[in-house]
């Protein structure tokens, strides 16, 4: 069996396939001073509570965005695991062409979705959308070819920003509003908050779909991908698992073949 991790700024969501299959989901903060062993064992430990053995995890493969953890967690595999992890970067191979002045700039997050995305819903052109410590959204044209994309401040680094710099605004819940116009002040920062990442969201992707010549499916992942989408006029689809998709899909174009 494959275990996949996805390694954000924020969260690490790691996946247990079983062929095509997704068995298992856990996500686990991401905290770049744990060691091998401490990972190692938190990972164990998700295993044991959901009753599954660990020992049947024969492969894995790792994408991070942040790199001091690279090495922590490719320990923890060899150690806790038994395994080599295939780590997403350069000279992997990915069946992605992308057409960035620079493709060895896109991260592997990124990359990672674009696979996943054409793996499944059939090619471009496509548009995908990840809610996470940034806001990522990435062009894919009718050829599956990575065209490029945008990048804007996550949620959380917004409001965090926005509670630090206003000594007399209260940190609050991310949730969406019953109404726009708040009467009092969390109301009023939900709905800003909340409308103004909607609205945010809505217009990239709709100025993105201009630059199309037809238009592509809009396709969101992340955690917050399923509240910003209740309220979005352009996200078409969620998959929280796209990510985790793409990883097993890398794999299997780098497992060795008898």
């Amino acid at each position: 069996m494959l275990l996949a991790l996805d390694v954000g700024n924020t969260n690490i969501m790691l996946g247990v396939y079983d062929r095509n299959h997704l068995q298992l989901c856990w996500r686990i903060s991401t905290d770049r001073s744990r060691t091998e062993d401490e990972y190692g064992v938190i990972i164990r430990n998700l295993f044991q509570q959901s009753g599954f053995q660990a020992e049947c995890i024969n492969s894995m493969i790792i994408s991070s965005v942040v790199p001091p953890l690279r090495h922590p967690l490719e320990r923890m595999a060899r150690k806790y695991f038994k395994v080599v992890p295939l780590i997403v970067g350069a000279g992997i191979k990915t069946g992605l062409n992308i057409l960035m002045d620079n493709p060895q700039e896109v991260g592997a997050d990124r990359v990672v979705n674009a696979v996943g995305a054409i793996e499944l819903y059939g090619g471009g052109p496509l548009i995908v959308v990840d809610f996470g410590t940034a806001t990522t959204f990435c062009a894919i044209s009718e050829k599956a070819e990575y065209l490029g994309g945008a990048i804007a401040p996550g949620i959380f680094i917004s409001t965090e920003a926005l509670f630090q710099k206003a000594a007399k605004l209260p940190r609050v819940e991310f949730t969406k509003p019953e109404k726009v116009i708040g009467k009092n002040t969390i109301e009023s920062i939900q709905s800003g908050v909340f409308y103004g990442f909607v609205g945010k969201v809505d217009g990239i992707v709709r100025r993105m779909v201009e630059e199309f010549p037809r238009k592509p499916r809009v396709i969101a992942t992340g955690g917050m991908a399923g509240l910003i989408a209740s309220e979005s006029e352009m996200i078409e689809e969620v998959n929280h698992y796209l990510t985790l998709e793409g990883l097993r899909v890398i794999f299997d174009k780098n497992r060795p073949r008898s």
